[in-house]
């Protein structure tokens, strides 16, 4: 598989976006997916948060391991003036929780404005990568549809400030990577939890990646799932897969274009069962 890259010219205008309107806001939101929750860690971010609490918000716990979620979330939390929550953005209520939240952490702010009699909105940028789930977070807390969305990376583009009822807005910013992924392992689960469009890259080579993961720490799974055995070698267990579904073309031989789509589906809307890539 080639070197992944992938950092158009819409994520740069977004970090410049980001570093010029850190100053107007009172906190951050920072959605990662819990699938992939170390990688979704933008090294870029840390200069555009320069010392404003920080709400972590592990997404899509729905579909991740609640033990290296639970774990992620410890780690998270060492990190100083922040805090954690692991929620399921596209359920309801999940706005009460982040609300409750960010009123703690901006606390001593809140207090500020009561003792001068103060009616100032407490503003939160929300930054993540792309597809992490950071405009359907804010349609729910707003109850309405005011923030574009998409199963796919590069929805949002432009900066979108949204007010909520509480007497909070939040500017909802482009996904944004960092201009050189040097570690291709992260690069590679970013495009499987869809951060990065699959164009990019040879998809089966992708899916023998996935695989591999997948039969190292969740092997019941694919077992469960393909009823098959799984094998030593992941494109072994792609073949049984592949035999096991009558994925064949002409002349018998497998067919890895739909085999490895399937494989890749099943990961992303869960059938696979709770999965973390990164440990």
């Amino acid at each position: 598989m080639s070197k992944v890259n992938w950092f158009p010219g819409h994520m740069a205008k977004a970090l410049a976006l980001m570093s010029k309107e850190i100053k107007n806001v009172d906190m951050v939101i920072y959605v990662l997916d819990a699938r992939a929750p170390f990688s979704c860690l933008n090294p870029k971010f840390d200069d555009v948060c320069e010392g404003k609490p920080i709400l972590y918000v592990l997404n899509k716990v729905d579909l991740a391991d609640d033990n290296i979620s639970s774990y992620a979330k410890t780690k998270l939390l060492s990190k100083g003036n922040c805090d954690c929550v692991l929620l399921n953005s596209v359920q309801s209520g999940t706005s009460k929780i982040i609300e409750q939240i960010m009123k703690r952490l901006c606390d001593n702010k809140i207090q500020k404005y009561n003792k001068k009699g103060l009616n100032i909105p407490l503003r939160a940028m929300v930054i993540g990568v792309p597809n992490c789930g950071k405009s359907t977070l804010i349609n729910n807390m707003c109850g309405i549809k005011k923030a574009k969305t998409g199963d796919k990376a590069g929805v949002t583009r432009g900066k979108q400030w949204v007010a909520l009822k509480n007497g909070f807005e939040l500017l909802d910013t482009p996904g944004t990577l960092w201009p050189n992924l040097e570690d291709q392992d992260i690069a590679k689960k970013l495009l499987l939890i869809g951060s990065i469009k699959d164009e990019i890259v040879d998809i089966n080579d992708l899916c023998l990646y996935l695989v591999g993961l997948i039969q190292k720490y969740y092997k019941d799974s694919l077992e469960k799932r393909y009823n098959i055995k799984v094998c030593d070698e992941a494109l072994s267990t792609l073949d049984a897969i592949a035999e096991q579904k009558h994925f064949l073309i002409k002349g018998g031989e497998i067919d890895y274009d739909r085999t490895c789509a399937m494989v890749i589906d099943d990961f992303r809307k869960g059938r696979l069962g709770k999965i973390t890539l990164d440990r």
